[in-house]
């Protein structure tokens, strides 16, 4: 039997269901960082199962930096109103504009990018080495590598989130999905800046 002041403090660590924190520290005989670590595991587990889930309700976050010289407006998604007026979710959704503000990603994901604009990112590679003298494979593997960081910068779910480097965004939404139990997208977002 698990201790209930345990169950308690992991769940006021990890905003995760007292059923699932009980389990967690049941497995762990008692271990809070082991059981935030399966903890972790499991809201990966359940994001993935999540994801082919409709994503009717959301809402439309925006942010203007105080200088008045930067914005940005994003519309994420997830299944309920009930989730969509959560205190959780709108926080969520606020983090993301500052990452968009801070990082300025171009797309979303991967599959948002045209074709032909990594293209021309990959003919500027290309033009860079030309004249290297090093082996095609050699040249095309650095290439690839470049493109690989390149959408890093460029793709809002590969960034490496501002607050923590160790998270990227997608891992923040997972995250945010474990803790909801609600498949949630980011659909698309805008960024001016003057």
């Amino acid at each position: 039997m698990v201790d209930i002041k345990l169950v308690k403090q992991l769940r006021g660590e990890t905003d995760v269901s007292i059923t699932e924190c009980k389990k967690a520290l049941e497995e762990t005989q008692g271990d809070i960082e082991k059981a935030k670590e399966i903890l972790r595991k499991w809201g990966k587990d359940l994001a993935g199962k999540k994801t082919d889930r409709d994503v009717a309700q959301g809402i439309i976050e925006t942010y203007i930096h105080p200088n008045k010289k930067l914005g940005v407006l994003l519309e994420i998604r997830c299944e309920t109103d009930f989730v969509a007026k959560s205190e959780q979710f709108q926080k969520l959704a606020h983090e993301i504009c500052l990452q968009i503000a801070a990082s300025k990603p171009l797309f979303v994901k991967e599959e948002n990018v045209p074709e032909n604009f990594l293209d021309g990112e990959k003919k500027i590679y290309q033009e860079q080495f030309k004249d290297s003298g090093k082996p095609k494979e050699i040249i095309n593997q650095i290439i690839e590598g470049k493109l690989k960081k390149y959408k890093q910068e460029i793709l809002l779910m590969s960034q490496p989130w501002v607050k923590d480097d160790t998270k990227t965004i997608k891992d923040l939404i997972d995250e945010n999905i474990a803790k909801l139990g609600e498949n949630i997208i980011v659909k698309r977002f805008a960024r001016h800046e003057i």
